[in-house]
């Protein structure tokens, strides 16, 4: 492999290639390589199967190595809990290539196993929206001990929380979780195409706007100026922000 696929982990690009089979990444998966390894906030767009999230896991993992994340210093946050358990083995065999470890929390996590998570926390943790809230206002987690080391974000399907309450509840637990962290997290969104990638992602970086540069990533995506894309099937469109919930 070359191009922007060498500032990869050397042992991530030994498992694509010889685990994966894979002899190159997708052009979405390659492009959002660097901005994410360099720290960038970012909205990284692809239809369903797109491979997106490869395309945030790979340099995100790479980043944790470089920059020597220790402990929970990666959410995923998904807005359902079954595509959680559906991403969880495959984030897990992901991790494992570097020694590194994940784990899942949403409402039928049982309180056995996060007394297990608080106790020795992951490297990425797996969880919802309102799981995060919980954690963040639950007076059984401590949160400068397992929260503080939380160094990146990753909102699957922002589109999904974009544009309503559920959305601004999300943005504000990341305020809250910035004020707990005590410096700004990086924030990367993953997305069906949108009509307005650019207003998403300053959406998603909340106050944070400014404070980090910022990328869309959409090599080989169409995407639309205004309205739905013509035709009368509409595929992997969400449109502007007001009509994200719909």
């Amino acid at each position: 492999m070359t191009g922007s696929v060498t500032r990869l982990h050397p042992a991530l690009v030994h498992h694509i290639v010889n685990t994966l089979g894979r002899r190159t990444l997708r052009p979405l998966q390659e492009e959002a390589i660097k901005p994410v390894v360099d720290g960038k906030d970012a909205l990284l767009l692809a239809p369903t199967a797109g491979g997106k999230t490869e395309e945030a896991f790979f340099p995100v993992l790479t980043a944790m190595e470089e920059k020597r994340w220790t402990g929970l210093s990666v959410l995923y946050v998904c807005p359902l809990k079954a595509l959680l358990n559906n991403l969880l083995p495959r984030l897990e065999g992901y991790a494992a290539w570097l020694g590194r470890r994940v784990a899942l929390w949403h409402g039928d996590v049982t309180g056995p196993a996060r007394k297990r998570i608080l106790r020795d926390p992951p490297d990425v943790l797996l969880t919802t929206s309102e799981s995060l809230e919980a954690m963040l206002v639950s007076a059984n987690v401590d949160h400068a001990h397992f929260l503080d080391g939380v160094r990146a974000i990753v909102v699957d399907e922002v589109h999904a929380f974009a544009g309503d309450d559920r959305g601004w509840h999300l943005l504000a637990f990341l305020e809250r979780l910035s004020r707990v962290t005590g410096q700004p997290i990086q924030r990367i969104g993953l997305s069906a195409t949108v009509g307005n990638p650019p207003e998403l992602l300053e959406w998603l970086r909340g106050s944070d706007r400014g404070i980090r540069p910022c990328a869309v990533v959409s090599p080989g995506v169409e995407v639309p100026v205004s309205g739905p894309p013509a035709g009368d099937t509409e595929l992997d469109y969400v449109g502007p922000v007001d009509n994200a919930a719909t």
